[in-house]
């Protein structure tokens, strides 16, 4: 049974150091009785204490890596059932499944897209970030040399070794243990084997069984093996199971502490049609799937679900925003124009979206407005004259262009008198009010 905060603060040393963060070793006891904070933000807490307190200082939702080095996807670890009550934590794992009976050529091919699927969106590097390497051949000669081509191909990817055969399973393992890949394959009657593979290696384990009964027989019976990372798979295939099985997994962990499903979940969303699938990707990282595994990696795709998942994975009280600098759009020269905005995310990427639009090498200058939009931040006070002017002065853009000309948001007209004062030298011009007239406005003055 879970302890109260009250039992808890018994247990640590009761010096209000503040080295767990917290201002009294109460307020830290409260917090590790919810499962907001981990019983290692401590340093202080004695070996038997550490002892006692082992449950009730495990998060709800068991936290591990999938994968190793700086590409690592941290999972689990959730504490809230809506991102509103306070916000989700670790992304979901995107990944590819790839049939070991492809050609060589045809599977160093479909790893190097996982290398080249990086892009960039609000200034975070997003990425397909695992290969599911399923084992269709039915040869456990095959399916290692396999897993080894795709493993040397994706170098930062993590692996998911998709594959109910011991034999394969073990030799696979085997072959690439040092990038600790997900071990995908335990069922009730492979159970034990499939234990001993993981336990051996020190890789996690993902359990699968048809319904959620089934899944927490499995999963207690892995833990008895001695398997403490797993991973969950409930058999969910359609978008209303994935919701019924994937929500009612993450409040048994999160409200009742059932700890046989406190592990993270992985999904198929793999169809046929690929709008399908990407459409049953988005329901499953919108409910709580920690691993979602793909057929293809499309670039419109990969877009629409990273879009997806950034956005679910931000936290709602903190608007999104861009760096503050000045970025070049196409390859602006010299005599380029130069625009201004303000740093929420959506005003940046439909600006410089316009801007690309219109084929005019241009520099969209970029200020902290602390995540408004441009009406906002100049009714708040954070778009300013005297603001824009010590910006531009600071960024050192007059080194880079032959003129001196700002072209301002069309909403903001107003400040372009008092700009002109602050920025002596310079010429203020109002551009349009609206993002989608940028291109014509742009094209008519390179005209």
């Amino acid at each position: 049974m879970a302890l109260t905060g009250v039992q808890i603060f018994k247990l640590l040393p009761k010096t209000n150091c503040k080295k767990c963060g917290f201002p009294t070793c109460l307020a830290f006891a409260m917090a590790l009785a919810q499962n907001k904070v981990e019983l290692a933000k401590c340093p202080d807490v004695s070996e038997e204490a550490k002892k006692t307190l082992g449950e009730a200082s495990a998060p709800p939702i068991r936290t591990f890596n999938l994968g190793v080095g700086e590409k690592a996807v941290k999972m689990g670890g959730e504490t809230v059932m809506f991102r509103h009550d306070k916000k989700f934590f670790n992304p979901c794992a995107l990944a590819v499944n790839i049939k070991d009976n492809l050609s060589d050529d045809e599977l160093a091919q479909k790893a190097s897209e996982v290398a080249a699927s990086e892009m960039t969106r609000v200034g975070q590097k997003l990425r397909i970030d695992a290969v599911s390497i399923e084992y269709a051949s039915g040869n456990a000669a095959q399916y290692e040399k396999a897993v080894k081509l795709v493993a040397d191909k994706a170098t930062d990817a993590a692996i998911i070794l998709n594959c109910k055969d011991t034999a394969a399973a073990g030799a696979a393992v085997k072959a690439i243990a040092a990038r600790k890949p997900l071990l995908y394959g335990a069922v009730n009657e492979n159970a034990e084997a499939m234990a001993s593979i993981a336990k051996t290696n020190g890789v996690p384990l993902c359990a699968g069984a048809q319904g959620l009964e089934a899944l927490s027989v499995l999963t207690e019976k892995l833990q008895g093996l001695g398997v403490s990372d797993l991973v969950l798979d409930s058999g969910a295939k359609t978008a209303k199971e994935i919701i019924d099985h994937n929500t009612q997994i993450r409040r048994s962990a999160l409200k009742k502490n059932f700890k046989p499903l406190g592990f993270p979940i992985l999904n198929s969303a793999i169809r046929d049609d690929s709008i399908f699938e990407a459409s049953i990707a988005v329901v499953a990282i919108a409910k709580y799937a920690s691993i979602v595994i793909l057929s293809s990696i499309e670039k419109w795709k990969n877009l629409a679900l990273f879009t997806a998942r950034q956005n679910l994975y931000t936290d709602p009280q903190v608007p999104m925003q861009v760096e503050q600098k000045i970025y070049k759009i196409g390859e602006p020269t010299a005599a380029s124009p130069l625009m201004i905005t303000t740093n929420f995310s959506l005003t940046y990427f439909i600006v410089s979206g316009e801007v690309e639009n219109s084929k005019v090498p241009s520099r969209l200058a970029v200020m902290d407005s602390e995540g408004l939009s441009v009406l906002t931040a100049w009714a708040a006070g954070k778009f300013t004259a005297a603001k824009i002017a010590q910006f531009i002065k600071e960024s050192g853009i007059e080194n880079e262009i032959r003129h001196k000309e700002l072209i301002i948001p069309g909403q903001v007209a107003i400040l372009s008198g008092a700009l002109e004062d602050k920025l002596e030298g310079w010429k203020i011009t109002v551009g349009p009010r609206e993002a989608n007239a940028i291109p014509t406005f742009l094209k008519s003055r390179a005209s």
